[in-house]
């Protein structure tokens, strides 16, 4: 409890005057589990995305009680993703749970979401029943999926539906070779940043990572990843981090990268 007072305290004290003058971010990956609800309330959690200055932030949470919270707060601010783990703990089993199918299109028939995730699948395992259920799912209702994957999970979900959206968490964590290798094959991937900080240091992008950027302008989104209430206190950090290296990017591409690829994958979940 009394790191939940001292989040707390530091969310409502930290600065908030040079806001209006930073560029636009959209945050895709943020999460608003369970252990976070009492240490951050709603109308904190949101204050901390404002406070960083996001002009949307995608929303899931473990369960996906929080992402309704939030969004019922913040409607303005806050794009639902319909995470499938009704607690922490299910991130190995989720996909071999029938039950979690029931779930997710309860979910989905009540709310509008603008994805599914993010999930956590690899290799083989994305051929199973129950993941083959939620690319099923979103191309019922015209909207991303936001995958945790390796490659192979990546291009198993492709070999069922070619024309799924999907959003890679981390951009699979793989080399820039690999990233670009996957963006060639797949038209319709997209790469979050989230917990990557190769691509950029010291406010100077990485000659390769430019390289991929510029090859693949439409296709890479800006994410936080605050898997746990402790990553709470780097929303605001991390948006500030980006704004640095975006600075070393041409205005249109760092625009895109910023919020504009974000705003156009929204737009196309939300108008099906």
């Amino acid at each position: 409890m009394k790191f939940g007072f001292l989040l707390l305290g530091v969310v409502l004290f930290l600065p908030t005057g040079a806001r209006a003058a930073d560029p636009y971010v959209i945050d895709t990956h943020i999460h608003y589990s369970h252990d976070a609800w009492d240490m951050l309330p709603p109308k904190e959690a949101v204050k901390v995305l404002r406070d960083a200055g996001l002009k949307r932030a995608f929303v899931s949470s473990s369960s996906d009680d929080g992402t309704q919270m939030l969004y019922r707060e913040a409607p303005d601010l806050i794009v639902p993703v319909l995470r499938p783990y009704r607690r922490r703990g299910e991130l190995g089993s989720w996909f071999k749970d029938e039950t979690v199918i029931d779930m997710i299109e309860e979910r989905l028939a009540k709310n509008t979401y603008a994805g599914i995730g993010e999930f956590h699948i690899f290799g083989e395992d994305a051929n199973l029943p129950v993941m083959r259920r939620v690319v099923q799912l979103a191309k019922q209702y015209g909207i991303f999926l936001h995958a945790h994957s390796d490659a192979k999970a990546v291009e198993n979900i492709f070999s069922q539906n070619p024309d799924a959206r999907v959003l890679w968490a981390h951009s699979g964590f793989a080399p820039y070779k690999l990233v670009r290798k996957m963006l060639e094959s797949y038209p319709n991937l997209r790469a979050d940043l989230a917990f990557r900080s190769e691509h950029a240091d010291g406010g100077k992008v990485d000659d390769n990572w430019r390289k991929l950027f510029a090859d693949f302008p439409d296709r890479f989104m800006i994410g936080t990843d605050t898997y746990t209430p402790e990553r709470w206190y780097s929303v605001i950090e991390h948006a500030n981090w980006t704004r640095e290296w975006l600075k070393d990017l041409p205005a249109d591409l760092a625009d895109k990268i910023a919020y504009k690829n974000a705003q156009t994958l929204v737009d196309w979940a939300l108008q099906n």
